[in-house]
């Protein structure tokens, strides 16, 4: 997947004209949705917006208008837009970034701005410790506390990257590094080579000859690279990234090495304390360097990785497994599982076209797919009537698309595209569609997007005992950095999905990652099956599998616990079973 990084640059322009409009008022509101719309598309694009620019087809692009699409070619010919740089001038800009957090809606921003004169997003948490804001008519203290935790939460995102975002930028800034002759070998490390769900700073590991570090070194610190240098030296870098004001830190060393070192620099940090504390019990001391003999210092391993491992009794394991939670344990018994991996991936099972909030038609979709992804399948799963805003679909709807699959597929000459849906689960636990449509469905993801504020516990186990209800999507709803878990038991859902025979998702959008790593560890312990989706709104997204898979990996999940590295006939056994065996009650928590 192409991307120099305008995508995202623009599309965090786009989004900050939204908010500006928004900050302007109702008046400005199909401006601000327009402008919200382009820069979801843009950042879902499987290419470079300026390959579009430049073949002149950004008509082709959902969501971009004749006025959008001026804007985005002075970008790409100037890199700025006029019109942004007079919004800009025209609000309280520091203060608009707080419109991302939760709680912090336009109108309370203009208020505070107005009544007290606060411009800045320091001046305006102390107004809300101090009591300021509290005091102002129609906010009170439990506004203000809701604000804070908006704010507590938020700074996740902040201070850390979303893991989808931090392999687009780790990829981005290693592609470059590669492109020297002088990096014989060079990789990811730490917590993104980990694949956690949220990353700090991004650790890149380089490996050349001695006499070639400070070229490498004046490249990566070079402005072409970074905004600006935070430290350099002979062995290592750490800079800001021009392209959108990361961290990343360089590590040079010697190919003798390499092994050594990026079993080190991966860690986690508990991890490598039990492997220092194992070695040391052999007679070995082992760092960045190598392992060496304790008695004489001979270095007895470190070109390789597995050297290490291999030379400590152990079987290597991969690097998301590597946070102490046993896996040096079953290394010594040999007993690594192989876990899934992204080519193990045969289909998706939740997708949105337009006929709901997608951006794509089905037949794009379907085209785009074929194309780029060797999948035998792919689950079309827009969303049922509740979703307004998602422009969810009736009962009529629903029929209307199944034929409209039905045309598609005998074009193909294959029956690529299933017939699915993504249905709101109720507050009572039913579901807003009617058994006689989701019987004609292929698969049916049972959701939960209203009432977060209750215990929703007992509604998703009620969703599991409809008997059309293959999957529960994004089990716990939460959004990382906007948005808490709501209140749910999850061992009781796990008891309810283990004995109704109803899947869990492993839902891949950046914000949702839910179930996360975790869950996804006790849902296969528990004996559940895990589907892994991108619940792609757009053609770009479909890209996600590869954080899904590592969610799935992090929960050492192999290819036999996740349902969709099944054929078709293997996951339509699945789904006729479990409404088979809903027909008689089943013993439910």
């Amino acid at each position: 997947m192409a991307d120099s990084g305008n995508n995202g640059k623009l599309a965090a322009i786009f989004h900050n004209m939204a908010e500006i409009y928004r900050y302007l008022g109702s008046g400005e509101r199909f401006r601000a949705l327009a402008y919200d719309k382009a820069s979801r598309v843009i950042a879902s694009l499987p290419d470079d917006i300026g390959i579009y620019a430049r073949g002149k087809k950004l008509d082709e692009i959902p969501g971009i208008g004749e006025g959008i699409a001026g804007k985005i070619e002075e970008y790409i010919a100037t890199g700025t837009i006029k019109k942004y740089d007079e919004l800009h001038k025209a609000v309280p800009f520091e203060l608009l970034e707080m419109m991302d957090v939760t709680g912090f809606g336009p109108r309370s921003l203009k208020r505070i701005h107005s009544e007290l004169k606060i411009n800045t997003k320091e001046k305006l948490i102390e107004a809300l410790n101090n009591g300021s804001i509290a005091r102002m008519k129609g906010f009170g203290a439990k506004k203000v506390e809701n604000m804070l935790r908006g704010l507590k939460l938020h700074k996740t995102v902040e201070d850390r990257m979303l893991l989808w975002e931090a392999l687009q930028t780790g990829d981005r800034t290693l592609d470059k590094l590669k492109q020297l002759k002088q990096v014989k070998k060079a990789g990811l490390a730490g917590s993104l080579r980990r694949m956690k769900e949220t990353i700090g700073d991004i650790d890149i590991l380089a490996a050349c000859e001695g006499k070639d570090r400070k070229k490498i070194v004046d490249f990566f610190t070079s402005p072409a690279l970074a905004k600006y240098v935070i430290a350099r030296g002979d062995t290592k870098a750490s800079i800001v990234l021009k392209d959108n004001g990361r961290q990343v830190d360089l590590r040079l060393v010697d190919e003798d090495q390499w092994g050594s070192a990026l079993q080190y620099f991966t860690g986690s940090k508990e991890h490598n304390i039990h492997l220092r504390t194992l070695a040391r019990n052999k007679g070995y001391k082992i760092s960045e360097y190598g392992l060496f003999t304790i008695n004489d210092d001979l270095r007895v391993a470190g070109r390789a990785e597995e050297e290490i491992y291999k030379k400590l009794g152990l079987q290597i394991m991969p690097p998301e497994m590597r946070e102490d939670k046993g896996e040096i344990e079953l290394s010594a018994k040999g007993k690594i599982p192989e876990l899934v991996s992204v080519a193990d991936i045969k289909g998706d099972l939740h997708s949105h076209s337009v006929w709901s909030d997608g951006a794509r038609t089905i037949d794009e979709l379907a085209k785009y797919v074929r194309e780029n992804y060797k999948y035998e399948y792919l689950v079309i799963s827009d969303h049922s009537k509740s979703a307004r805003i998602a422009g969810g679909m009736n009962e009529k709807e629903v029929l209307r698309q199944m034929k409209e699959i039905d045309r598609i597929n005998n074009n193909l000459g294959a029956a690529f595209i299933k017939k699915g849906m993504e249905v709101d689960i109720l507050p009572d636990g039913k579901l807003d569609m009617a058994d006689e449509i989701l019987s004609q469905l292929d698969w049916v993801t049972a959701s939960v997007h209203s009432n977060f504020g209750k215990d929703n516990t007992g509604r998703i186990i009620g969703a599991c005992q409809n008997r059309y209800v293959c999957c529960i999507g994004h089990p716990t709803g939460r959004l990382i950095g906007s948005r808490e878990p709501y209140k749910v038991n999850m061992e009781e859902v796990f008891g309810a999905a283990k004995a109704t025979g109803t899947a869990l998702e492993i839902n891949a959008q950046p914000q949702r990652m839910d179930l996360n790593d975790e869950m996804a560890m006790r849902a296969r312990e528990t004996g559940i099956a895990l589907v892994i989706t991108t619940d792609s709104h757009d053609l770009g997204q479909f890209a996600y599998m590869k954080a899904g898979v590592a969610i799935a990996r992090r929960g050492w999940c192999k290819a036999s616990n996740v349902l969709n590295t099944l054929s078709w006939n293997e996951v339509s056994r699945f789904a006729q079973k479990k409404r088979m065996k809903a027909k008689s009650p089943a013993p439910l928590l």
